[in-house]
């Protein structure tokens, strides 16, 4: 049976990440440190039956043990579309997560805070570390 955020990045987020921490929380901890009355929440949202509630997403993170913007800007995409996400993140700015403002700090001290463009070569450097 085919659940209509089964396909969603949030969902397969959610099933990584659960069985991630499975050696040392069970799904029904994450969904008591949540702050979620039914701990069969966690299964819904793994298979993708149910949306991440967007008022839980701080909660959720802490028990996920994970950047609280990273879970949103996938909960956010889930709870409103692509199209939509795209316009509130045009509108406020992207989240960006703890490990992204560390990727900025060390640009800047490497840079001496010089404000560097992005060149097809620098791009290249760049995306050579991920291996892309």
């Amino acid at each position: 049976m085919k659940y209509p955020f089964q396909n969603s990045e949030a969902a397969k987020f959610m099933r990584d990440r659960i069985l991630a921490l499975g050696h040392r929380k069970t799904q029904a901890e994450i969904a008591i440190e949540a702050g979620f009355v039914n701990a069969n929440m966690m299964s819904l949202l793994k298979a993708g039956k149910t949306k991440i509630p967007l008022d839980r997403i701080p909660s959720l993170a802490r028990a996920l043990e994970c950047d609280p913007a990273f879970l949103m800007r996938l909960s956010l995409e889930q709870a409103v579309g692509k199209t939509a996400a795209l316009a509130i993140d045009e509108i406020f700015g992207t989240a960006v997560t703890e490990n992204e403002r560390g990727w900025l700090n060390e640009l800047r001290e490497a840079s001496e805070n010089s404000d560097p463009r992005l060149t097809a070569k620098s791009r290249h450097a760049l995306r050579a570390i991920f291996g892309k």
